[in-house]
C-alpha cells in the first residue's frame, strides 16, 4: 500500500513538536494537521469541514482536537467527531529515526483553468511585468502568474503597497509605451491602487489592473471585503468587466489589453474566487495575431497643405515637444534642424531633447527655464507636438498655433488654434520634411541666440550656488551636482513639490529619460516609478529617483522591494522637514504657515536598516563625494541631503 503513496519529510526532529500539541506541516501542496498526543503521532487534515479553519493552529483540550476558530472537537489520531458526525480525512505517517513522513496519494496533473488562459492571453500580447500583493481572495490568479513565470514569460513585482504597484505600472507604460499590469486582493487591496490607476489615465499610459474577488455567490450580503469592483472602478477604468463563469474568457483578456494599447487607457478585470480555479473547458489562449491595424496614420492633404502655408510664412518658428512625442524626437529633431529653429518642451516631456543640443531650450513653463519663454514669446509660429496645453506649461494661445497629435480629442482641447493636424507624428514630420516648398522662405537662424541665453541662465545659475543661509543645502547645489554626476542614459523618475520645481529648472538633460505624475501630480510617485522603470529596463540603464521628504515616506516602505529584487536604483531626497510647496501656497494665499512641519526618519539610516546603502549629508561641498559614492555603488542607495526649503 506505501508504494502507492508519495512520501514527504514534514519534521526532521519528532521533538520539534511537544506532547499534547498540534502544528502545521505541508506535505506536497497540502497543508496537514500533525498531533502528538497520549504518545501517538498522527497526521489529519487541516481544515475544518464548518467554515475551513487551520486546525494545525488548534489545540488539543480534554483529549480532542479542537477547531481555534468556532471550537469543533475531533479525535486526535484519526479525526473522528462524535459531534457532528463528519470527521476529519487522516493520512499515512511514518517515523523513521527522529524523521516524521507523511504518505499522500499522488497528486493529479493539473488542470487549465480560467485563470490559466486568461494570463497566458495576457503574456501573448505583450504584458509580461506584473506589481502586486498575493493574497486571499486572488490566489487562483496568482497561481497562474507563477506558472508563466517559471515558464520565463513573465516578471512579477511583490510590492509593499498596492498603490506603489499601479504607480509601478503607470511609470511602467510612461517609459515604454505599452501596458504593465497591477494586481491586487478584493476590498481594500483593490481601492489602493486607484490612485496609481488615475495617475496612468490622465498621463495617458496604458495599464491592466488585474483584482481578485468574493466568490459571487456571497456577493451583496456584506461578505468579507466585498467591494463592488466594477461599480468602483467605473471612473477611472475605460474597458471594465468581471470574469464570469460562462465569459469567453481569452476574448475577455484580448479585449481588455487591446483597450489598453490603443486607448491609451486603463483597462480592469476583477475575477471572483471561485471563477479563478474553474477548469477552462476548450479554451485556448489568444495572440495578437490578426487583431491589431497599424497606427501610422497620416494627415489629410488639406491639413498638411494648411501647416506647409504657416511655415512657410513664419520667420521665428518654435518647436513645443510633450510627453506625447517621446517615441517621435528623431524625426521632429530633424525637422528643426533644417529650420534652425529653437525646440523646447513641457516638464513631462524633459529631456527630450538635449539641452546640449544647439537647438534645445530646455523647458517651458513653472518648472522651466528662461531660455524656453524668451524664445516663445519671441516667435510667429507655434509648433506644438504631442503637448497637452496645461497651465503647468503656459504655452501661449497669443500666437499662431499649428498643433500635430495622433489624438484628436487633445487638437484644440482648451481653445482654438490656427491649424490642427491629426496623424501619427513620425509619419506626418516624414510628409513634412519630403515637402516641397517648407524651406523656401528666409528664416531667422537663432541658434546663436540660443547659445546666448543659455550662457546669460548658466551665469544666473552660478550666481544662485552662491546663497546660503546656513540652514541646510539648496536645492539649486543639489541638481547643479547632479547634472555633473548622472549617468548620460538614465531614467530619471521625478516626485512632486519644490524637489520637482528645482529638477526642472536646474538639472540640465542630456540622454536621460524622465517620469513624472504629469496631470494627476501625486505626491509619492517617484519610488514606485522608479521600480517601474527598472522593470522596463532592468540592468541596461541607471534608475535615478528624485524626491521630496513628503512625497518619499508615502511608500518608503517599498525601499524593501528595491533591496528584494537587487533593484540598483539610486535614491536622492532633499529633506527640510517641511511640506515646502504648501507652506509656499499658503503665504503665496495670504493664509498663515501651518501643519506642514514634519518629523522625519534618519532616512540614510533607514536605508541601511533595509539592506541598502545609506548616505546623509549636510553641507553643499560633500555632494560630490556623496553622489560619486552613490552612484559607484552596486545597489540600492539613497542620498539624503539635508536642504534649506527657501532655496529652491
Amino acid at each position: 500500500m506505501d508504494k502507492d503513496l508519495n512520501w514527504y519529510q514534514v519534521l526532521e526532529d519528532k521533538n520539534e513538536l511537544q506532547e499534547g500539541r498540534v502544528m502545521t506541516v505541508t506535505a506536497g501542496h497540502t497543508d496537514v494537521c500533525l498531533t502528538h498526543y497520549d504518545g501517538k503521532y498522527a497526521a489529519v487534515q487541516s481544515k475544518c469541514p464548518h467554515q475551513g479553519g487551520p486546525l494545525g493552529e488548534g489545540s488539543i483540550e480534554n483529549g480532542q482536537l479542537r477547531c481555534p476558530w468556532h471550537g469543533w472537537d475531533f479525535c486526535p489520531h484519526g479525526g473522528g467527531s462524535d459531534d457532528f458526525g463528519d470527521g476529519l480525512e487522516s493520512y499515512a505517517l511514518k517515523i523513521e529515526g527522529d524523521k516524521v513522513f507523511i504518505g499522500m496519494d499522488p497528486e493529479s496533473a493539473h488542470e487549465t483553468t480560467v485563470s490559466d488562459v486568461m494570463i497566458e492571453t495576457m503574456v501573448n500580447w505583450g504584458v509580461n511585468r506584473v506589481f502586486g500583493m498575493v493574497g486571499h481572495s486572488n490566489l487562483g490568479v496568482a497561481d497562474a502568474l507563477k506558472r508563466q513565470e517559471e515558464k520565463g514569460e513573465l516578471k512579477f513585482i511583490g510590492i509593499r503597497h498596492e498603490g506603489a504597484a499601479a504607480f509601478a505600472a503607470s511609470a511602467y507604460g510612461k517609459l515604454t509605451g505599452k501596458p504593465a499590469a497591477c494586481f491586487a486582493i478584493a476590498g481594500p487591496g483593490s481601492t489602493n491602487m486607484f490612485t496609481g490607476l488615475w495617475d496612468a489615465k490622465v498621463d495617458r499610459a496604458p495599464i491592466l489592473a488585474l483584482t481578485g474577488q468574493v466568490a459571487t455567490q456571497v456577493v451583496g450580503t456584506g461578505n468579507f471585503q466585498e467591494v463592488d469592483l466594477v461599480r468602483a472602478f467605473g471612473s477611472v477604468a475605460d474597458f471594465n468587466q468581471r470574469v464570469e463563469h460562462q465569459s469567453r474568457h481569452a476574448e475577455l483578456m484580448t479585449l481588455a489589453v487591446k483597450h489598453a494599447i490603443l486607448k491609451r487607457e486603463v483597462s480592469h478585470l476583477t475575477f471572483p474566487d471561485q471563477v479563478q480555479v474553474e477548469v477552462a473547458t476548450n479554451a485556448i489562449a489568444q495572440t495578437p495575431e490578426g487583431r491589431m491595424t497599424a497606427l501610422t496614420i497620416a494627415p489629410p492633404q488639406e491639413q498638411i497643405d494648411a501647416a506647409i502655408d504657416k511655415i512657410v510664412n513664419s520667420h521665428r518658428p518654435v518647436i513645443v515637444v510633450g510627453h506625447g512625442a517621446r517615441f517621435d524626437m528623431d524625426t521632429i529633431i530633424t525637422f528643426a534642424e533644417r529650420l534652425n529653429c529653437p525646440v523646447m518642451t513641457t516638464f513631462k516631456g524633459k529631456g527630450q531633447i538635449s539641452d546640449t543640443h544647439r537647438l534645445g531650450c530646455g523647458v517651458l513653463g513653472r518648472s522651466g527655464t528662461p531660455i524656453a519663454s524668451y524664445f516663445m514669446n519671441e516667435a510667429d509660429l507655434l509648433i506644438v507636438v504631442g503637448a497637452s496645453f496645461s497651465n503647468h506649461t503656459g504655452i501661449t494661445p497669443k500666437k499662431p498655433i499649428i498643433q500635430i497629435d495622433f489624438d484628436p480629442m487633445a487638437i484644440a482641447k482648451f481653445h482654438k488654434i490656427d491649424v490642427a493636424v491629426y496623424g501619427e507624428i513620425s509619419r506626418t514630420f516624414g510628409i513634412l520634411s519630403h515637402s516641397k516648398g517648407y524651406l523656401s522662405q528666409d528664416k531667422v537662424d537663432q541658434t546663436k541666440e540660443i547659445a546666448a541665453r543659455w550662457e546669460i541662465w548658466r551665469a544666473e545659475k552660478q550666481q544662485r550656488l552662491t546663497e546660503d543661509r546656513g540652514h541646510g543645502v539648496s536645492s539649486i547645489a543639489v541638481f547643479d551636482e547632479l547634472t555633473q554626476q548622472a549617468p548620460d542614459n538614465a531614467v530619471m523618475c521625478v516626485d512632486v513639490g519644490n524637489n520637482a520645481y528645482s529638477f526642472g529648472r536646474y538639472f540640465e538633460a542630456t540622454n536621460q529619460s524622465f517620469l513624472m505624475s504629469g496631470y494627476l501630480g501625486s505626491i509619492g510617485f517617484a519610488l514606485p516609478a522608479s521600480i517601474g522603470a527598472w522593470a522596463a529596463v532592468g540592468d541596461t540603464r541607471p534608475i535615478v529617483a528624485v524626491a521630496g521628504d513628503g512625497g518619499l515616506c508615502q511608500y518608503l516602505a517599498d525601499f524593501t522591494t528595491l533591496v528584494k529584487y537587487e533593484m540598483p536604483v539610486k535614491l536622492i531626497i532633499l529633506n527640510n522637514n517641511e511640506l515646502g510647496k504648501i507652506s509656499k501656497e499658503q503665504r503665496a494665499g495670504g493664509w498663515d504657515k501651518w501643519a506642514t512641519d514634519l518629523v522625519n526618519p534618519d532616512f540614510a539610516g533607514y536605508a541601511q536598516g533595509c539592506g541598502g546603502l545609506g548616505i546623509l549629508v549636510s553641507k553643499k561641498e560633500d555632494l560630490k563625494s556623496a553622489m560619486q559614492e552613490l552612484f559607484a555603488h552596486n545597489g540600492p542607495a539613497l542620498l539624503e541631503v539635508k536642504t534649506d526649503t527657501k532655496l529652491i
